[in-house]
Formats: structure tokens, sequence, C-alpha cells
């Protein structure tokens, strides 16, 4: 998608939502995702009646647009805009706010406002919001005046879309929005200049990977964020290093590539001497960053790198670190490895590869029994036995829910960067609804597929009835184990008894999805999974694959989060 952008020094008169929309447009921003609300209709109006017009998504629940737009922020790599009205409005939005900001997303949240000349006396919605979002965004300020709006919303478009990003949120009093003014706009988009990496530091990296006999590459999130899948691909190429993904890192090194070795990732980890993470924290899903020290191996030094200075971590014991453009740090770093003045003393990692490459052959051959499992229940992972042959290189594949997406991310490698999207480090169910629609805006021509636990399925499907309403067909498939999987199996081992974790036996989502006007069955039999996934992704509409699973074939996960 693309649209004309306002030029740098277009003199415009109109109303604060004029003016606020022309920023957003100078960054790129082509999609307005909302729930409506009087406190900004400056905002659709200016949408509406501004050349070139923006495309308005409302939806049923302000989540589901707030994490809409974080996820066209993830997938463009632009800032997202989602418009939230006053007060229940913005709190609404605060937990996908929160998940931008674990997940370095670039977003702006436009907030409305209770107004200036009613100000403490108690008008609808008055709420002092900006202190509300301090602790989960990179800025969060009030346009005080109708002049105000553009220069504070090209501040936060900026701050969002640059290192290390994350949400902006600013909020327009009610009538200063539909104050009139003439402005002119001041950015074509963000302009802040990179961050330059330490050469010594990449040169102190450099000298760990010739003297390292087992290292590990970790690619995370951001090295898609800062549009460095090229140099990375080119780096793991060239040097013959084993690699794992996480987050968006995944299909940076398509699936299937000879040097991913994900499925080897216990070993991998445990028998590694240097571990090198670029691109995402050293949290609960890395170890806290402790690596080796497996079956006899000497713990493994660690290595962190990351876009900016306040990502590199601070808990962790590294044996080095950097940060910057993380493209400057792929080619500095290999620059750095092949140096002359080393006399061509390359590493050669092979042995440990083929080690690595082994295991996985092994993993892969015991996955084949779980993906054609026949088992009555049908197993989770029989699903994934199903879905894999189907999708596109292309597809675009979202994951929103526990268990059933724990085995999305052990049985999906995505062929192209950009194709997975998952709540990330925060954890936050419910997301999936807005980043299947914002999958589907910005790649209009791909599969998106939507894999639902029916716990998260039960936070957002009301919102299928705003996929039918903008005509964006999106296929889901719901493991339906009728529990909350993640918390039923932990607390039986704690207690040896489970509450609150039962759902309602065979709960027909699929139904919930035909009557908001889309198409949906429910499948048992494991045979039949294949044709219904057929149907849906013939079908042209929102579709939901409705799976009954066996609440007891649990994923065997390695780590609580804690």
């Amino acid at each position: 998608m693309t649209t004309d952008q306002p030029a740098v020094g277009h003199t415009r008169e109109g109303h604060g939502g004029v003016h606020a929309l022309d920023v957003a447009r100078a960054h790129g921003v082509e999609t307005m995702f909302t729930l409506s609300g009087a406190h900004v209709f400056p905002m659709y109006d200016a949408a509406v009646k501004t050349e070139p017009t923006m495309p308005i998504i409302d939806v049923r629940h302000e989540p589901t647009a707030v994490f809409a737009a974080e996820a066209i922020g993830k997938l463009t790599r632009k800032p997202g805009l989602a418009v939230l009205t006053a007060g229940p409005g913005v709190t609404n939005g605060v937990s996908p706010i929160a998940q931008a900001s674990f997940s370095g997303s670039p977003l702006v949240v436009v907030g409305g406002r209770a107004p200036n000349n009613r100000w403490g006396s108690g008008s609808l919605q008055e709420l002092d919001q900006p202190p509300i979002l301090e602790t989960i965004s990179k800025s969060s300020a009030t346009a005080r005046t109708v002049d105000d709006i553009a220069p504070t919303m090209d501040q936060a478009f900026t701050l969002a879309g640059s290192s290390h990003r994350g949400p902006t949120f600013v909020d327009v009093p009610m009538d200063e929005f539909f104050n009139t003014t003439t402005t002119t706009t001041q950015s074509s988009g963000n302009t802040t200049p990179l961050i330059e990496p330490d050469p010594e530091a990449l040169a102190q990296i450099a000298e760990l990977l010739r003297g390292s006999a087992r290292p590990v590459l970790v690619l995370g999130t951001d090295v898609w964020a800062d549009r460095a899948e090229d140099a990375a691909l080119h780096f793991v190429e060239e040097t013959g290093i084993p690699v794992i993904s996480n987050g968006m890192g995944r299909g940076i090194i398509p699936g299937g590539h000879p040097q991913l070795v994900t499925k080897a990732r216990s070993t991998s980890f445990g028998q590694a001497d240097l571990v090198i993470v670029v691109g995402t924290p050293l949290d609960f899903r890395l170890g806290y960053g402790i690596f080796g020290g497996k079956d006899g191996a000497t713990p493994a030094r660690t290595v962190h790198v990351a876009d900016s200075p306040g990502q590199v971590s601070t808990h962790a014991e590294l044996a080095a670190s950097a940060c910057g453009d993380l493209t400057t740090v792929f080619t500095g770093l290999y620059t750095s490895l092949v140096s002359p003045s080393q006399h061509g003393r390359r590493p050669d990692w092979t042995p440990w590869l083929n080690t690595l490459q082994t295991e996985v052959g092994a993993a892969t051959e015991r996955d084949k029994e779980l993906l054609t499992a026949e088992a009555d229940p049908v197993h989770p992972a029989r699903i994934y036995g199903e879905l894999l042959p189907r999708l596109a290189d292309d597809a675009v594949v979202i994951g929103d829910g526990g268990d059933f997406v724990s085995f999305a991310g052990k049985f999906v490698e995505p062929k192209r960067p950009g194709g997975w999207l998952d709540p990330g480090p925060y954890g936050c169910l419910g997301a999936g609804m807005g980043a299947a629609m914002a999958a589907r805006i910005a790649r209009p021509s791909s599969q998106v597929v939507l894999l639902y636990g029916d716990g998260a399925a039960g936070m957002s499907l009301m919102d299928v009835d705003s996929l039918v309403r903008h005509n964006l067909p999106v296929v889901m498939v719901v493991g339906n184990n009728s529990a909350w999987g993640l918390e039923k199996g932990p607390m039986q081992w704690l207690y040896g008894y489970d509450v609150a974790a039962d759902l309602a036996p065979q709960t027909r989502y699929d139904q919930v999805v035909t009557a908001l006007g889309g198409g949906g069955e429910m499948v048992t039999d494991p045979k039949q999974i294949g044709p219904a996934l057929d149907r849906a992704f013939d079908s042209g509409v929102p579709y939901l694959v409705n799976v009954m699973t066996d609440v007891d074939a649990a994923y065997p996960r390695n780590t609580t989060g804690i």
C-alpha cells in the first residue's frame, strides 16, 4: 500500500484533526484503527475529507484497534496509528500499549481528552491520561492547544520509529481538537541519525568468535525491526555459524536452512561455548543469558548486541556487548572477523554445525510421529501436520494462545522474514485478532493464519464482525482443549488439583463466526483437519476451523517464565 504523503513545508488550514493526520501521513501512516468516540471526531473528519483520504478500520473493542496498529508497526516497520476516545477508550488500550513497549513495536496512540474549558469541573470521561501511560511508553504528552498538535505529534512519531522503537501517546483536549489553525508540515518521516556501533566492541566480539569452537547466534525481533535481515543472512551464510531465531527474527534464516538449528535448541544452548544474542532481551525466553554447562560442557560466554544502549543487558554476566544500527553491526563484525590482519585466520565450525544438524534431523523425525498422530481426541500437533504443507512461503502466521501456540513455535519455521507475529515477552492474550487485521491490510496477497487457543479466542472473537464489515478474510484455527492449558497442568503439579482452569466443553467458536457473517466448522476427526483448512483458505471470508484437542497433550516446556 502506498499513498502520497504531504511534503515538508506543506501548509494547510484546518481543525486539529487535519494537522494531526497530516503529521501521521508524513510519517508513512496509511490506516487508522479506532473505536468511535466523539472526543476524536476531528480525526475521522480529517481522514474522510482531506487528501489523500485514509481508511478507517473501526473495531468492537479498543484493544483490537491498538493491537492492530502495533502489528502494522511490526510488519511495515513504520509507526502504526490507533485513535482512542477519552477515558475508558484510552485505558482499554493500556495492555496493548504495554505489549508494544515490551516488543519494541513502533506505535503512536492518539487519545481524546476532556476539554480544557471544562477541565476540573467533571465533564464526561475527564481523566489525566498521560501519567497512566508514562511507564509503558517512550513519551506520553498532552497537546494543550491546537497549535501544539502538529509538533507534539511529530515528536511522538519520530520517537516511536527511532531505536529503540516503542509506543508513544498523545492526547488532545476536545475543544482544541475542534479548533482551527494553520500549520506547516515539519517532517516527512523519521530522520534521527543512526547509532554507530563501537568498532572496538565489534573487534572484541570477532576475537571471541575466532576463539570459539561451539558458537551459536540468536537473531531476535530487532534484527527485523532495524531492517538488518539482509546483513544478518549474509553474515550467517559467509561465516557458517549455527543460528536460533526468536520472535520476529524467525524467517530471517529461512525454514529448512542448514544453519538454522532451532530444533536443536537444547543442545545448542546447553553445549555452546559462546552465545551471541542480537536484537532481543536476555529474558526468560533465553534463560536470562545463562548458557552452556550441559553434559559436562563448560559455561558459555554470553555476548549481547542491541539496537541502542539502553537495551544492552545489565543483569547478565557478559563477555562483550555492542549496540547500534544492526546492519552496521553485522557488516562491521564480518569485516573484523575476516580482517587481513588476522592472516586468514577464520574459524571453522563445521564439526559443531554437523553435530547440531544431526540433532535437527533426529528432532524432525521425532516430530513426524506427532504431526501425523491419529489420536482421539486430536493431538494439537496434528493440526500443524495438516497446516504446514498448506502454508505459502509468504504466509503470515499469528499466534495468540498458550499451549496450542507453543506447538506453533516448535513446528512453524517461516520461509521469509516478517511472517511471524506473536505477543512477544509480555505474553498478552487477545492480541491475535488485531494482528490478523493488520496482516491482511499490510500483506493483501498473502495467506493470513491466526492460531488461537480457545482461551484467547474468547477475548476477541466479537471482532470477527470487524473483519466482515471491512472485508478482511482471515483463516482462524482454534486448538480447543476446553481449558486454560498453561494453568491447568502446573496447578495440578503444585497442588494435586486445579480450579478456574476449565472452560465449557466443545464450545462452538465456529458458530460465533458464522453468526457474525463469516464461515466456520467444528472438527473432531484428525483426518478432517486438512479438508477443513482447504475450505477455509478457499472461502474468501473470515473462517474459523474449531478443532477439539486433547487437554492432556500439554506442550513440554522447559521454562515457566519466572
